[in-house]
């Protein structure tokens, strides 16, 4: 007699739901996030088994409470360190890291560096809401100059961070973009990050709605969104706007990209510019555009993949271990040791 096994349910968003209530202030762009990393999970019928998520401080850094997954709710800025550890000695596990501006690109800037050039297989999300929200609204390393918190009460004077460009330039072989309450949009892009084999970085707009509320709102107000949101897709035309009337070309003299209105018959779909998301120039760009003079690029802006250090480092053991037996007295008294003597 031939048994066979009954087919799984694919999961759903309850599967990856934890026992712990869900505290964040009301209207936080934080719980929009946290069912699409949930449902994404689902969709793509993960493990909560093998699947992990760690955290630095903030209130990003809640997310791991109430994932029915493995986390660890670690220190602040430390989350990259923390999972760099953990992937390089369970490299079987699916490996996320949560964290917000301030606890990625302050305190964790060179922790979030070191994870990115090495491209170690993890998927971070650093959660921008331009504003310490947990410490009652100290200004961030992503503030906008101006910014007027109880640690800048006449307006922040510092250059802010762009967290893309600054994944960009720490070698990152994957930069997206999303915003907390686009689910339909940030749903894919959770999906390709995840799928990506290696560091992927993902920002994603997040209003915080006691500190910062509504900065984001020239972009993500739905009045405003479509004139000012650029969704990139890999091998389409970079046109943008309500009726698809606008489109980005590149201006060879002043070598920048420039947006052009279709409508005037000057140029047509076949003149704009074609995303292409290994192209690390064109991310740059696409990253650096002024808004609201340019829309903000949304999507997968830069996926050129790359070997992980992981891999290379497992490569390596594999490669001068084969016949050897560890000897780890020989190995504390090797090469630079000596004896001293009366």
């Amino acid at each position: 007699m031939t048994i066979m096994n009954a087919p799984q349910a694919q999961k759903t968003i309850k599967d990856f739901e934890s026992d712990q209530e869900v505290r964040w202030c009301p209207g936080c762009g934080d719980y929009a996030i946290l069912k699409s990393v949930q449902r994404c999970l689902a969709d793509l019928d993960a493990d909560p088994d093998q699947t992990v998520f760690i955290s630095g401080i903030g209130c990003s850094s809640r997310l791991p409470y109430y994932m029915n997954t493995y986390g660890f709710h670690t220190i602040h800025g430390r989350a990259p360190a923390f999972a760099t550890g953990l992937k390089l000695a369970r490299p079987d596990l699916d490996i996320w890291v949560i964290t917000g501006d301030g606890d990625a690109l302050s305190i964790g800037g060179n922790h979030t560096l070191h994870a990115l050039r090495r491209n170690i297989d993890i998927q971070i999300l650093m959660f921008n809401n331009e504003i310490y929200g947990l410490t009652k609204g100290q200004y961030s390393p992503t503030s906008r100059p101006g910014t007027r918190s109880p640690s800048t009460p006449f307006g922040s004077i510092d250059s802010p961070v762009h967290p893309c460009s600054f994944a960009l330039g720490s070698g990152a072989c994957f930069v997206a973009r999303g915003i907390d309450t686009a689910q339909k949009h940030l749903l894919p892009v959770l999906k390709r990050a995840r799928e990506h084999r290696g560091a992927s970085f993902v920002e994603i707009y997040q209003n915080c709605i006691v500190y910062n509320d509504a900065v984001f709102d020239t972009f993500t107000a739905k009045k405003q969104a479509a004139d000012n949101q650029l969704l990139v897709q890999h091998g389409e035309p970079l046109i943008f706007g309500k009726d698809r009337n606008r489109g980005l070309v590149f201006d060879g003299r002043s070598m920048t990209l420039k947006i052009v209105d279709l409508e005037k018959g000057d140029l047509s779909e076949d003149d704009i510019l074609v995303h292409d998301e290994t192209n690390l120039t064109l991310a740059s760009l696409l990253i650096e555009m002024p808004h609201p003079e340019f829309p903000v690029a949304l999507g997968v802006i830069y996926c050129n993949p790359g070997q992980s250090y992981g891999v290379a480092l497992h490569e390596q053991l594999d490669r001068h271990s084969q016949g050897k037996e560890a000897d780890l007295n020989a190995m504390l008294r090797q090469e630079q040791t000596w004896n001293i003597s009366d």
